[in-house]
């Protein structure tokens, strides 16, 4: 089955209508490949990027932009793109591939919220969703792969038998009181994913609600296998279990990632409040602020540094500078070089902010394309499969949904 793309915009003839996987695929790696210097760069880590010279007006008209249009942008990627490609005609066509599908679900029946014990609500929204664009397994075992507490297994066990797999057993344990006390139809397997053998779910439906990274490619490479019947999978965090850079799984994929590519694919998040904004904000500034001691004392290019504790960011610039000097074994700036250093900081925030527009813009279409390779070895395996999106961006934006059913 094939998506369709509403208005779409591609080179050689616009509203071509019908894309297949394999062509959308295609085309976002060829699109992907060809404003790679966009997308790649990264302004934390470059004072000024290389496409800043090779398009010197963007470059100008984003330093430009005020704090209420760069807010904007970085809440809304589409608006972004559609901003840059004022710049950059060509971007146009990345909007009609990146974007898929909302899945056509049947009428939500009316839930007991008995099954919701212990959910927040946003999360509670989500697994919502995300079952009802799953229901319909005609009865086949549902194996809910690293399903935590079993919230969506609970869920889904109204339906059929659910085997919910989790490495943590106290996760396990609080999971099978949940669904003692409502009676479902759900078991709990303490197991790693990455060495559970799969073989064990044969003719299964496998689910998996924002599985990380290799945990997601380990289901469906090795679920494949294994003789798992149907996927149902919402991926999350591409960039984790990655030895190296990004290893495609279909034969059809031939993009060339680091593992900084894909993480880059993960950086949305849904709108902050201002308070949030502000200490965001706050810890890019100073992060910035020591990045440019460290190369000023040192000499050296940029290079990264460890995550820094949130304790140490909910102080003063002075102590924040204490401690990461302390942990890098870099000499403290005098007063002097403090205050300089805190209004750089300041300085490169709103540099690196509006420079990083650009990234953001064009995120949506490198999730696409990972999501792209996943459902392409689905497919290249016998598999009908269906990209779609499960629910709405505000719930969460990894929302993208990969459907897949053999025989």
């Amino acid at each position: 089955m094939t998506p369709a793309l509403s208005g779409a915009a591609r080179r050689g003839g616009a509203g071509r209508g019908i894309v297949n996987l394999t062509e959308r695929h295609r085309r976002l790696a060829a699109l992907l490949a060809e404003f790679h210097a966009l997308w790649h760069a990264q302004p934390f880590r470059e004072n000024r990027p290389a496409w800043c010279q090779r398009w010197p007006a963007l470059t100008a008209d984003l330093l430009a932009l005020d704090d209420t249009v760069v807010e904007a942008l970085q809440a809304d990627a589409p608006a972004a793109l559609a901003w840059l490609t004022r710049h950059l005609p060509a971007l146009a066509e990345f909007a009609p591939l990146a974007e898929l599908p909302p899945r056509a679900v049947p009428p939500a029946a009316a839930l007991d919220d008995r099954w919701a014990w212990e959910i927040p609500g946003r999360k509670r929204a989500q697994i919502e969703a995300f079952a009802a664009a799953v229901v319909a397994s005609g009865g086949q075992p549902v194996l809910d792969w690293c399903g935590g507490k079993g919230h969506l297994g609970r869920l889904l066990a109204r339906q059929a038998p659910v085997h919910t797999l989790e490495i943590d057993a106290a996760l396990c344990q609080a999971g099978e009181q949940l669904a003692r006390r409502l009676g479902s139809g759900q078991t709990f397997v303490n197991a790693d994913a990455l060495a559970v053998d799969l073989r064990a779910f044969s003719g299964g439906h496998a689910v998996a609600l924002h599985a990380c990274g290799g945990l997601h490619r380990r289901l469906i490479r090795d679920g494949v296998a294994a003789g798992i019947a149907r996927f149902d999978i919402a991926p999350c965090c591409y960039h984790l279990h990655l030895d190296g850079g990004y290893r495609p799984l279909a034969a059809a994929s031939s993009l060339s990632l680091t593992a900084d590519d894909v993480r880059l694919a993960v950086t949305e998040t849904v709108t902050a409040g201002a308070r949030e904004r502000r200490r965001r904000d706050r810890a890019l500034a100073w992060k910035l602020a020591f990045v440019d001691w460290r190369q000023e004392v040192s000499g050296a290019p940029y290079r990264s540094f460890k995550p820094v504790p949130e304790a140490w960011l909910r102080g003063d610039f002075a102590g924040f500078m204490a401690a990461m000097c302390r942990r890098e074994g870099l000499a403290m700036p005098a007063a002097g070089d403090l205050a300089r250093c805190e209004q750089w900081g300041e300085a490169r925030r709103c540099e690196v902010q509006r420079l990083s527009i650009v990234r953001q813009a064009l995120r949506r279409a490198l999730e696409t394309w990972l999501v792209g390779d996943l459902a392409l070895f689905l497919q290249e395996r016998g598999y009908a499969v269906e990209l779609g999106v499960f629910c709405e961006r505000v719930l969460t934006p990894r929302n993208l949904l990969i459907s897949a059913r053999r025989g």
